[in-house]
């Protein structure tokens, strides 16, 4: 039968353990009571002289040398704790002499005791007073009646002379509905399990059948959920920034679905909104003849206003950087001085603490995506006029400093590595691959995309990626398809290794909404 296959049966099974697990658990802490316990544990037992038999030399220094009895020296580190799951008063020990517990370090002598405490419970030393019980005779050391807090736990440093390392200590007392009981040997600063074994083993019961389940669903099919391929040709165009994110996942497209064609040409963010709204008008290669191009634009940031008739899907979320020449080496500029250098009024790197260079200014033509973010998200308002054809001579010798407008965002990187004191500006992943230049970071917030993803950092130059069509293409088109690869499926990976913030994740959807 079906439904009696592998996977359902460790499915039901795990459930009917988790549901057997959780009524014991609950009946446990109802029924059983919860006692209070102290234990002890021996975390220390060395040899100080050399006429202990513990099969080690020693070498002693200063007062273990000198101090007489010092041969036959033992040092013990003895804590006690709190293990049980209530706190411990005063009055919930139960013998009848003054003190509360009695440690006895059998075939030795008690020379001399050190009390310690952990940080934060200073209150317990005023407990540790001869008043109070605290003394020893002989091999038995008197421990007073210190209340402890449900984990507190205190340590007592012996000095014992007359006997061998490893001789038996033991801790005795008696707890009003309790007990006394050793622990397991530890290091000093171990802390007791925060789980009982019963909670350890269930939990390691039902992990191990959640895998068992995980391992078959995986097994049985490895090849990726189908996403509805389409055949055709459809072009991608719009923003260049983007655009090696989109080639290599047409790339992969292709791959996935054989008979389908996807040419991106991407030319800037504006140009590729113009060109669909003009293809959609024109009501030419449609799909399925309902008018709709096989068109889609990709923008870095939404689309100008008075086109109702564009689709938008949000993609991901970019991140941008102002990258200077390496014969700049500032490293942070504030939001307020990048707004002078683009209003014209730093001619100069010393006005900013850096070199005597002349600022270049290499900017993007009007119609990148890249500098309307930049305008928008940190200027405020638009660039100074172009004042140069080759970035390197002013034609307009009125201009305060030289600003060029190139194409691309690789013609940006390669020209403001080629000229000092050149400025510019990139997507982030491009930058940080380019030799000759270096990103800055703005108002000391670095343009991370950990950083932005986990909502740690203010970082301003940064925007969602759109990727918009001529209204709504039908669901069979390849213009759908394509993006729900893109934005859902396969493409996501891409997305994320090309630098970007995908929207479709748990994190992406709180930047992208």
């Amino acid at each position: 039968m079906e439904w009696l296959s592998a996977e359902n049966v460790v499915a039901v099974g795990t459930a009917v353990l988790g549901i057997v697990a959780s009524g014991v658990m609950v009946w446990y802490e109802r029924r059983v009571p919860r006692r209070k316990r102290i234990g002890y544990r021996v975390q220390m037992d060395n040899p100080i002289g050399d006429d202990v038999r513990s099969g080690r030399a020693n070498r002693r220094l200063g007062l273990f040398d000198e101090a007489p009895g010092m041969a036959d020296a033992t040092l013990v580190l003895l804590r006690i704790e709190n293990d049980g799951s209530q706190s411990i008063a005063d009055n919930d020990y139960t013998g009848r002499e003054l003190h509360g517990l009695t440690a006895v370090f059998t075939e030795r002598t008690i020379r001399g005791v050190s009390v310690t405490q952990p940080s934060g419970t200073d209150h317990l030393m005023d407990h540790f007073t001869p008043a109070a019980g605290l003394g020893y005779e002989g091999n038995t050391l008197r421990i007073p009646r210190v209340p402890l807090n449900r984990g507190d736990h205190f340590k007592l440093l012996v000095l014992l002379s007359g006997g061998d390392v490893g001789c038996e200590i033991r801790l005795s007392g008696g707890i009003r509905d309790g007990e006394v009981h050793p622990n397991r040997s530890a290091t000093p600063d171990e802390k007791p399990p925060l789980f009982s074994r019963a909670a350890r083993m269930i939990t390691i019961m039902l992990t191990l059948s959640v895998l068992t389940l995980a391992g078959i669903v995986v097994s049985g099919d490895g090849t990726p959920p189908p996403i509805g391929c389409a055949h055709g040709t459809l072009t991608v165009t719009g923003s260049t920034a983007f655009a090696p994110v989109l080639k290599e996942v047409a790339q992969k497209y292709q791959q996935d679905c054989a008979g389908s064609t996807v040419v991106v040409d991407a030319h800037g963010s504006t140009a590729g909104i113009r060109d669909l709204a003009e293809a959609g008008q024109d009501g030419k290669n449609g799909e399925n003849g309902k008018g709709a191009p096989s068109l889609i634009a990709l923008s870095d940031g939404p689309k100008p206003a008075g086109m109702p008739e564009l689709r938008e899907n949000r993609i991901a979320v970019s991140v941008f950087a102002l990258v200077v020449n390496d014969d700049v080496p500032l490293k942070n500029l504030s939001t307020r001085d990048v707004r002078r250098l683009y209003r014209g009024e730093i001619t100069d790197w010393r006005q900013l603490g850096g070199p005597d260079l002349a600022v270049r200014m290499v900017s993007r033509d009007a119609n990148s995506g890249t500098r309307q973010v930049f305008q928008r998200r940190v200027l405020g308002r638009g660039e100074i006029a172009n004042s140069s054809v080759d970035c390197v001579h002013k034609d307009d010798p009125t201009a305060p400093v030289i600003r060029c407008e190139l194409d691309s965002t690789d013609q940006v990187l390669s020209t403001v590595a080629d000229l000092p004191g050149a400025i510019g500006y990139s997507e982030l992943n491009a930058a940080d691959r380019a030799p000759g230049l270096h990103h800055v970071d703005l108002d000391a917030d670095p343009p991370s995309v950990d950083a932005i993803e986990h909502g740690t950092s203010d970082y301003p130059y940064r925007e969602i990626e759109y990727a918009y069509t001529y209204g709504r293409p039908p669901a069979d088109s390849l213009a759908s398809s394509f993006l729900t690869y893109l934005a859902r499926g396969n493409g996501q990976d891409v997305i994320r290794t090309h630098g970007h913030i995908p929207c479709w994740t748990p994190e992406g959807m709180k930047l992208c909404a």
